[in-house]
């Protein structure tokens, strides 16, 4: 049954990649429908953005209060309709009208089965499930291709997209009673993970404590905060230093970012593996040093084909580090608090999205995009200073429980 179900998480998570990759490629196409300017697809954005960081910050006491299963079937209903509004919105208010209920629906899906999985699962299942994230993302895209590219009919994209989430929607209604079930069933024994992945908290630690005033919180949201602005700038902003800096073709540049998206998706699969055998905290270290060498290979003046080896990398590199730090929610901070605190993590990482990617190409359209290496390259390094000086404290709160134990045994 927990396998049967774990497909189930799996098609939710493809559902809430499906929408994030389509207003870039159809809005093009709808700009001209609406006579909008450019910029205002930059307005619905941070509209869905908004939406999903104020339900990732909820999340932690709707979740609580109505279950994990019932949120995320009203969630995606949410997310369903929403998309069925694009369909047929008939001007630029209706749009921004439905970006609202897709921006709530997303950020309680994401935090609600963030935090189930991470409690439930093991490390290999976050790595796969964001894996599928990455699977729902590239195929928005090639189900929109070809209703754009003929007759411009993006409104018959949008249906198909919402017609897929109303399918999920049936599927959980039937669902609904597993949630509970399975979750009696599985629960990861954090007192069987690494040592160095243990628990620094005990729940009886923390039973008066706020999550945001507990020790090493902010250092994680942190984290969260600079690995979304390394992701999302590089998926905004990756094709522009191509062709502006490195003067490649506008084609060959897409092609490049391509590879980047395919690192992050193909790099989850693999790590799903790994985790059998290395701890997510190896795995976070590694990946942030692999993503900070790939930024540095963008910064230094070399030939083009080591910006793609850069991407790639790079790519590679993120792959691990937001599924191993929500994985290790739970054993960081204790299972009492973690869905707050998940949720706490999901609306900084979307805070880290709207805002980052904006403030680059703000400087750069006042002086040049080329200082974009320049950039990544301190989100990367920021994100794991604030990642090992959490490591380093988690370290130190875990050697001083030892002497407390030690001690009352004596």
């Amino acid at each position: 049954m927990a396998t049967f179900f774990l497909v189930i998480i799996y098609l939710a998570f493809i559902s809430l990649g499906l929408p994030d990759s389509l207003l870039g490629v159809a809005w093009p196409v709808m700009q001209l429908e609406y006579g909008a300017s450019l910029d205002t697809a930059g307005l619905l954005f941070m509209t869905i953005a908004g939406g999903t960081i104020i339900s990732s910050l909820a999340s932690g006491t709707v979740l609580k209060r109505f279950g994990t299963g019932n949120v995320t079937f009203v969630s995606c209903l949410m997310t369903a309709g929403a998309l069925l509004g694009f369909t047929f919105a008939p001007s630029l208010v209706w749009l921004i009208i439905c970006a609202i209920p897709l921006g709530l629906g997303a950020g309680s899906i994401d935090a609600g089965l963030n935090s189930y999985v991470a409690t439930h699962y093991k490390a290999h299942h976050m790595s796969w499930l964001h894996c599928f994230w990455g699977v729902g993302a590239t195929l928005g895209p090639i189900i929109m291709a070809p209703f754009i590219s003929e007759q411009n009919a993006w409104r018959q994209g949008y249906l198909a997209i919402a017609g897929i989430q109303f399918a999920l929607v049936v599927i959980l209604f039937f669902t609904l009673p597993l949630w509970n079930r399975v979750a009696r069933n599985t629960h990861v024994n954090i007192s069987e993970v690494r040592e160095d992945s243990k628990s620094a908290f005990d729940d009886e630690d923390t039973e008066n404590v706020k999550p945001l005033r507990m020790s090493g919180v902010k250092l994680a949201l942190t984290s969260f905060f600079f690995y979304c602005g390394v992701e999302a700038t590089m998926g905004l902003w990756g094709s522009s230093f191509l062709v502006n800096v490195k003067e490649l073709p506008v084609a060959v540049a897409a092609q490049w970012v391509s590879l980047y998206y395919a690192g992050i998706t193909i790099g989850r699969f693999i790590t799903g593996f790994i985790t059998f055998k290395v701890s997510n905290r190896t795995l976070i270290r590694v990946g942030q040093i692999t993503a900070l060498a790939g930024a540095a290979l963008l910064f230094l003046p070399l030939p083009s084909i080591f910006s793609l080896a850069g991407f790639i990398m790079i790519g590679l590199g993120l792959a691990p580090i937001f599924p191993c730090m929500l994985q290790e929610t739970p054993a960081r901070f204790g299972k009492k608090h973690s869905q707050t605190i998940m949720g706490y993590q999901i609306a900084v990482a979307y805070t880290g999205i709207t805002l980052m990617p904006p403030l680059l190409g703000f400087i750069a359209s006042h002086s040049t995009i080329a200082i974009f290496p320049f950039f990544i390259v301190i989100f990367a390094a920021a994100m794991l200073m604030g990642s090992e000086r959490l490591n380093v404290l988690l370290k130190r709160k875990n050697h001083s429980k030892g002497k407390n134990t030690n001690s009352t045994v004596l």
